[in-house]
């Protein structure tokens, strides 16, 4: 295996090479600015806990979170704001001033991938130059959710660091999902280099080594050539092996923190889907005793499918795989119908019709309306 560590080594080294933006034994220390250094200037937030909450923009639909800062530009090129609950196509921009120009705001996207700022490397781009006076965090457009600030960090990015930031995003826990039963990705939503990808590159350069080794005749490992591939494979998946054993360890104290000592009532309230559990529950409560017919309305197939179980014995009808509902003509008088977050939905309360997808239409009367979502009932 001493092959594999060489070549495992020499991609670590070659990450650092590209990744580094500056010195790889910088002097300057990391710098940490919580909530408490944040200041709100546009929009509504609040600080709750360790984390500074946005609510609301302002009346331009501008959010601005801005922190006093006194640093030198070349000394940190790094910066990476830790939000979380940012929607997919959130237009986000660091912003900046320096005292060479200090009349100017320099501004630079971020991307945003999984509801979290990407960190980026300002190294080289135009403005960041002399000591940086103030950064601030500018979102553009309306917040569907709050947006939680846990703070900003100014970071040197020097080899320690850069390596240390890679093992936290690889030893990440990654909690159950509803893809888990599948597939396992390991370590955090987002990655500068999965550990997967490093392993294989890894390998393919320990595999080329003992091939060339062995095409010419050099003896570069002591057991035959195809035993030493299949022991290259073999050790980078029992590498990939020991993360999983380690994230299912965490994951299993953190589900018993989450459900030990509870009944099944208390275990659902807190699961991952409790909102629709406890919306079930109400509709529960006002259907007729089984086996009525329940069709299910969600644009989400979670939704359809987790809805479903919980009104189980009810003979529930929905698509697990597509957004479909039986046509109008098909329902009949008793039907109940269960609306959980689902668009194009509206329902005439003076004529008592219940119309979706803007062309099906039936006669139904509301019997539960709670926070968007309903049941109704065919008349």
């Amino acid at each position: 295996m001493g092959i594999y560590v060489a070549a495992l080594a020499l991609c670590v080294l070659a990450y650092l090479a590209f990744a580094i933006p500056g010195a790889w034994f910088p002097s300057a220390r990391e710098l940490v600015f919580g909530p408490s250094e944040m200041a709100v200037k546009r929009g509504t937030g609040a600080a709750e806990g360790d984390e500074l909450v946005l609510k609301a923009p302002d009346a331009t639909g501008t959010t601005l979170v801005a922190v006093n800062t006194e640093f030198r530009s070349s000394d940190y090129p790094g910066i990476a704001w830790i939000g979380t609950d940012l929607v997919e196509g959130t237009k986000a921009d660091l912003l900046w001033q320096s005292d060479y120009t200090p009349d100017r705001v320099n501004s630079v996207p971020l991307r945003v991938e999984s509801g979290r700022l990407v960190p980026i490397t300002m190294k080289g781009r135009p403005g960041w130059i002399g000591n940086i006076k103030g950064i601030a965090l500018s979102i553009r457009g309306p917040l569907p959710q709050p947006v939680h600030l846990r703070g900003a960090i100014a970071s040197p990015l020097g080899a320690s660091q850069v390596l240390r930031d890679r093992v936290h995003e690889w030893l990440a826990l990654e909690t159950w999902t509803g893809t888990s039963i599948n597939t396992v990705t390991g370590g955090a939503d987002i990655q500068s280099l999965p550990l997967p990808v490093l392993l294989a590159a890894a390998g393919l350069i320990a595999c080329a080594v003992l091939w060339t080794g062995s095409r010419f005749g050099f003896p570069v490992a002591a057991a035959a050539p195809p035993v030493a591939l299949v022991a290259v494979f073999v050790f980078a998946w029992l590498l990939l092996d020991v993360r999983w054993l380690y994230n299912l360890v965490r994951q299993v104290e953190v589900t018993s923190e989450q459900y030990a000592g509870k009944d099944w009532h208390e275990k659902h309230a807190v699961a991952e889907d409790a909102a629709l559990f406890a919306f079930i529950e109400k509709v529960r409560a006002k259907l007729p005793p089984p086996p009525a017919r329940v069709i299910v309305m969600a644009d989400e197939p979670y939704f359809r499918g987790r809805a479903a179980y919980h009104l189980y014995p009810y003979n529930v009808n929905y698509s697990p795989y597509a957004n479909q509902l039986p046509a109008a003509s098909q329902l009949r008088q008793g039907d109940a119908i269960v609306v959980y977050q689902r668009h194009g939905v509206q329902y005439d309360a003076q004529n008592q019709l219940l119309r979706w997808d803007g062309t099906q239409t039936v006669k139904a009367r509301l019997v539960l309306l709670d926070q968007g979502s309903a049941l109704f009932v065919v008349e």
